[in-house]
C-alpha cells in the first residue's frame, strides 16, 4: 500500500525538471563558446519528456531524450577574435540567453509546484495517520 499517494509521480517530475534545469544551465554557460572539442561552435541542447505508466493507475514522467539543436547560430564580425575566419567573421553558438532564461523560469516553477505537491501529500498522509490517535 502506498502511504503517500502520488509521491512517485511527483518524484519523477522533480527529477525530470532537475535534468531540464541542468541542460538549460549548460546552454547558458556555453552561450559564448565559439569552438568546442570538435572545432564547431556550441550547439544548444534540449530535453524531451514522455509520460510513463508506473503502476496500475499511476503515471509519471521521464526524460525521453536529450537532443541537439542543429540550427546554425549567427555570425558576427570580429576580426580580432581567435576563431575568426579570413573575412573576420565568427560563427557563434545558436543559444539565445533570453529564451534560455524563460525556459529556466518555467522549469524552476514546475519544480517548485511539484515540490509543493509532495509536501502537501506528506502533510495529508501525516494527518491521516493522526486520525486514529
Amino acid at each position: 500500500m502506498d502511504i503517500i499517494p502520488g509521491l512517485s509521480q511527483t518524484a519523477s517530475a522533480l527529477d525530470a525538471n532537475k535534468q531540464r534545469l541542468e541542460i538549460i544551465a549548460q546552454n547558458i554557460a556555453n552561450a559564448q563558446t565559439t569552438q568546442g572539442p570538435d572545432g564547431e561552435p556550441y550547439k544548444r541542447r534540449g530535453i524531451s519528456f514522455a509520460s510513463v505508466l508506473q503502476g496500475v493507475n499511476q503515471q509519471g514522467v521521464e526524460v525521453q531524450g536529450v537532443f541537439t539543436d542543429n540550427t546554425p547560430g549567427p555570425t558576427v564580425y570580429n576580426p580580432s577574435h581567435p576563431h575568426a575566419d579570413g573575412a573576420g567573421m565568427v560563427r557563434m553558438p545558436n543559444v539565445q540567453v533570453s529564451v534560455e532564461m524563460v525556459n529556466m523560469i518555467s522549469a524552476s516553477r514546475a519544480y517548485q509546484a511539484n515540490l509543493s505537491a509532495s509536501k502537501i501529500s506528506r502533510q495529508m498522509a501525516e494527518g491521516a495517520l493522526r486520525i486514529g490517535q
